[in-house]
């Protein structure tokens, strides 16, 4: 059926007659099998309608379609097309369409029944990229409730296909297991050694790859500015008719396709980021080099930002790269680590829904009607993630408060944009569509440019005269995307009423990246979101008061501006009044150690006017008191210390009692100590408030009756004499003369269950005698040794054979009895 051969070929028939039986099938083949080039010609004949095949990227969209077509020895655009973001080449009887996965999205968002297509094709769907689950998990949908004769056909070269074929409900699941040519695996003896550059360890090892070998070498790097790097410092290293062609996604596409097409004469060192490990088949290339690292977004919830993140590849990534040397030819693979770190390498790359921004997610699940539960999602959407896309989709007015999307959010998800960057277009209309455009692409300016944004604007849209003030600096394929993007962006919107500056259009689409800088020398900002930012020393923009944050390096304490534009206090006015508040604070700083009270005008975590606030109302002193008293914990004077020690004791003995340790008391002090802290101002106010009278009215009357009847703050002596309890010990103590005893037969008692006193019995010096906690066993045994012992200490006091019939007393006898 097909010249040349592949070693797909002998399962078509096969996926054919399944798919026809089944209407789903996953397919796993190893890389250059051939599946992209052959499955969707060798369905066509029994599939009804147009055939839709998804591409993770639009240079291997635009590949697949050139070898699909020119396999039927047609031109692109008859039976074969491709649709890609602002570009489209299809014709009246296109019936295969390969797309980039955003755009099966808006198919069936806008025909949920995908009418006039038959089978949609999930290609390299290993790389679990944010849009191919959701593609996936629609189509699964729709098919179910709209088009039970769509068909879905999903393919990898190293997919888990078990978790796969149980999401489409027990899926046929065939393998292919030849493979186009061998390619040898080689490891380095030894790790890396510390302290050396990658791209140092790549050229080293590109070098002597090119001596061991020949053909193409296809070179993979984590990305654009480690390709610089290596690509330097291989340039006088390289022998003679050896050229270095650098491939990544910022590059124009003739550049590209310069890449992949076979060198002229001589060698070529392709020196490429993860944009060549699927789909492509880069002509000539016999040897891989695989630097071991892949670059990957990372976004924080927490922070609300996005950042780029180096890591170590996975061994399915490290599979696919290895594929690539044995498309045409038997092949080389020199893997730049050690045969024994290879065990640590991860399984797979983590999906792109659990480490991805999900605001786009969030739109699209919002516009179909649908929480993520109710899709087949093979990752569910993290909840943090989800949580933090919606809030920011309510902050642009896309969700309503119900969470149901709103007519401002269904102009927003009809956009080719993050819904940031769709906000702005729909709000400032055509003339924000360069700068939607330009920040919907990578940085088109080289390292060193700055972080103004208004300088990549002005590259953007007038490149010649940028290139000529500023040579070498612009990536032309950037600035050739967005150029063409915008014409096609202000096509889709309608002039505003007012125009906005690009301060304006950048602050409508990041509302939360709005910096404040704060006080001090160095340029730290703190972002109308509540997080903190800050600009290198040397960056002019760091003297502005007031910038739009439009891009940043994700560091969840403090991140790193590296776009950001001046935003003037009026603009910042004129667009957000009605977001700013007036709001009156009065609370406590810890610097000053006092209440603080004053006006301010905020937007977010911007405070943008202060005034002192003269009058705050006790209320607000009491709440902020409250606050400080937090911080520097309660203070309990003599008395009060004892009130509590009396509480505590019934408290332990099973009374009804509140819990009065320095915790409990903290947590429900708004509710017991509010009324008495309305005019403290300082923490020296603090500490000088007496407890004991807000401790009692935590009690209440009826509970302070109990205190005081079954935990008396004193005992009376036979005397009369009230003697403070001391109940802060481990037992409940007093301390008094002995004789004033005489006559007590019983020994006192507190608590519900009748605890016994701590008695220290004290000689008429003062000085302890006896502890006791039974007084009549004392009387009828030990009293005796004391007397004899205190006869002749102190003979001028009574000390009676029998105290139980003495009366009590703190007199001495008179002189001469």
């Amino acid at each position: 059926m097909f010249t040349p051969a592949l070693p797909i070929d002998a399962i078509l028939p096969e996926l054919a007659r399944v798919l026809a039986e089944a209407g789903r099938v996953v397919l796993v083949a190893p890389p250059g099998a051939g599946k992209t080039t052959r499955v969707p010609l060798a369905l066509l004949p029994a599939v009804a309608g147009r055939i839709v095949m998804l591409e993770p990227r639009r240079l291997a969209a635009r590949a697949a379609a050139e070898r699909l077509a020119e396999t039927l020895g047609e031109a692109v655009g008859q039976t074969v097309g491709y649709r890609i973001r602002g570009e489209a080449r299809l014709g009246p009887a296109t019936r295969i369409e390969v797309v980039t996965e955003g755009i099966l999205t808006r198919m069936l968002q806008s025909d949920p029944g995908l009418g006039g297509v038959g089978c949609v094709i999930f290609d390299e769907f290993h790389e679990r990229s944010l849009h191919a689950d959701l593609g996936l998990a629609l189509a699964w949908e729709a098919r179910a409730a709209l088009r039970p004769d769509l068909a879905l056909v999903v393919m990898s070269a190293t997919l888990d296909a078990a978790p796969v074929a149980a999401l489409l409900d027990a899926a046929p699941v065939l393998v292919s297991e030849g493979r186009a040519f061998p390619v040898e695996t080689r490891w380095l003896a030894r790790p890396v050694a510390a302290g050396m550059r990658l791209e140092a360890a790549v050229a080293a090892e590109v070098v002597e790859a090119l001596g061991e070998t020949t053909g193409g070498v296809l070179v993979f790097l984590p990305g654009e500015a480690e390709i610089r790097r290596t690509a330097a410092l291989l340039a006088p290293r390289l022998p003679q008719g050896v050229v270095i062609r650098p491939l990544y996604g910022a590059m124009e596409f003739a550049a590209q396709r310069a890449a992949i097409a076979p060198a002229a004469s001589g060698r070529k060192v392709v020196l490429a980021t993860a944009i060549a490990e699927t789909s492509l088949t880069i002509e000539d290339v016999r040897v891989v080099i695989d630097a071991g690292r892949a670059r990957r977004a990372r976004f924080d919830p927490g922070s609300g930002m996005t950042r780029l993140v180096t890591e170590r590849v996975s061994r399915a990534e490290a599979t696919q790269r290895q594929g690539r040397a044995g498309r045409l030819a038997a092949g080389l693979c020199y893997r730049l680590w050690s045969r024994g770190e290879e065990g640590a390498l991860a399984a797979f790359a983590p999906a792109e829904i659990e480490t991805a921004d999900l605001a786009g997610l969030a739109l699209e699940l919002a516009a179909w009607g649908s929480e993520p539960g109710d899709l087949a999602f093979l990752t569910p959407p993290p909840a943090p993630a989800l949580a933090e896309a919606r809030a920011l989709l309510a902050g642009l007015g896309a969700l309503d408060g119900a969470g149901r999307i709103t007519p401002h959010g269904r102009a927003l998800a009809a956009l080719p944009l993050h819904p940031r960057l769709a906000h702005m277009l729909v709000l400032a209309g055509p003339a924000s569509a360069p700068l939607a455009a330009l920040m919907a692409e990578r940085d088109p300016l080289g390292p060193g440019a700055g972080a103004e944004l208004a300088l990549r604007l002005a590259a953007t849209e007038n490149p010649a005269r940028f290139e000529a003030e500023h040579p070498e600096r612009v990536k032309r394929g950037v600035v050739e995307r967005a150029r063409s993007e915008a014409k096609r962006l202000a096509r889709l919107v309608t002039p505003p009423r007012l125009a906005l500056t690009l301060a304006e259009m950048a602050a409508l689409a990041y509302p939360d990246r709005i910096g404040l800088r704060r006080e001090g020398a160095a340029p730290r900002y703190v972002l109308s979101g509540g997080k903190g930012a800050v600009f290198d020393a040397a960056e002019p923009l760091a003297r502005a008061r007031l910038i739009v944050a439009t891009a940043l390096d994700g560091d969840p304490r403090e991140a790193r501006i590296r776009q950001a534009v001046e935003l003037p206090e009026a603009s910042l006015r004129q667009l957000f009044a009605a977001r700013i508040e007036r709001v009156d604070l009065c609370e406590w700083s810890r610097r000053e150690g006092r209440v603080v009270a004053r006006r301010q005008e905020r937007l977010g975590a911007l405070v943008l006017n202060e005034t002192p606030w003269p009058d705050p109302p006790a209320g607000a002193i009491a709440s902020a008191a409250l606050a400080g008293l937090r911080q520097t914990g309660l203070s309990f004077s003599e008395p009060a210390r004892r009130l509590r020690a009396r509480i505590a004791l019934l408290r332990r003995e099973g009374a009804d009692m509140p819990d009065v340790s320095d915790t409990a008391l903290l947590a429900t002090a708004d509710d017991w100590l509010g009324p008495w802290l309305g005019s403290l101002r300082s923490e020296a106010d603090l500490r000088a408030l007496d407890l004991t009278e807000p401790l009692r009215a935590l009690l209440g009357p009826a509970r302070c009756q109990t205190l005081d009847r079954l935990a008396p703050s004193h005992f009376t002596t036979p005397l009369g004499r009230a003697v403070p309890i001391d109940y802060e010990g481990e037992a409940p103590a007093i301390a008094l003369r002995l004789q004033e005893l005489f006559g007590q037969r019983d020994h006192p008692t507190v608590g519900p269950r009748r605890l016994p006193l701590r008695l220290t019995l004290l000689s008429p010096g003062g000085k302890p005698v006896q502890v006791t906690q039974d007084l009549p066993g004392f009387w009828a045994t030990s009293y005796a040794d004391v007397r004899r012992d205190m006869r002749g200490r102190y003979p001028r006091h009574p000390w009676p054979e029998n105290p139980l019939d003495a009366a009590p007393t703190l007199r001495a006898k008179p002189r001469g009895s």
